[in-house]
């Protein structure tokens, strides 16, 4: 049993059994509150599904693409529960959970997973269906882009069926972890996929006087 996290684009929790599924999900659809909602949701996913912590085998995160402030928090819950409870991180790529999620009838449909990156930019994964598991088969990307720039950048994007996503469900998130384990697939790097350079940058050295 795992509790899910993802501030990827709005802020998601849930809590998934890989023979019961779903148990509950929590969402604030809120792109710029998610070091408020986080904490309550929490705990209002496993009021709904009656669980305590203890109970969990681990807790599952998205880590990214998202943009940097709302990522990080969902991180760092992330990792600051389980660290509590001592239980391990499972590290999701978000943009796999949303393709997860979202094949459904259509398991060898190719599929353009795009969400917002802020600054007029979006992030943009290609998938050419799902694998002989039902895991998503990623054909290109994560990536970043200008809208405008979609159809130069995504090779052969007319074959794709682009799903703009505004929110990135934590019950996929959970759900694929489970199913990536049962199926010995490795998890995502426990790296987040912000994309982008930041804006800040440490200086390489003392800067000269004149």
């Amino acid at each position: 049993m795992l509790l899910a996290i993802d501030t990827s684009a709005g802020t998601s929790v849930a809590v998934v059994d890989r023979d019961r599924g779903i148990l509950s999900e929590q969402v604030s659809e809120d792109t710029r509150k998610h070091a408020e909602v986080v904490g309550s949701l929490i705990r209002a996913s496993l009021d709904e599904a009656g669980v305590a912590v203890t109970a969990l085998s681990g807790v599952a995160v998205g880590m990214g693409p998202g943009p940097f402030t709302g990522l990080r928090v969902g991180i760092a819950a992330a990792r600051t529960l389980a660290f509590g409870a001592g239980k391990p991180v499972v590290p999701i790529v978000s943009h796999d959970a949303i393709a997860f999620g979202h094949f459904g009838a259509h398991p060898n449909e190719p599929l353009l997973v795009v969400t917002d990156a802020r600054r007029r930019e979006v992030y943009w994964t290609a998938y050419a269906g799902l694998d002989e598991l039902g895991l998503p088969i990623v054909e290109h990307g994560p990536n970043l882009a200008r809208p405008a720039e979609l159809d130069e950048v995504v090779p052969a994007i007319g074959r794709y069926r682009r799903l703009d996503a505004e929110l990135v469900s934590a019950a996929s998130v959970g759900l694929l972890a489970e199913s990536l384990f049962v199926n010995k697939r490795p998890f995502a790097d426990d790296v987040a996929l912000y994309l982008r350079q930041p804006d800040v940058t440490v200086s390489s050295g003392p800067k000269r006087v004149s």
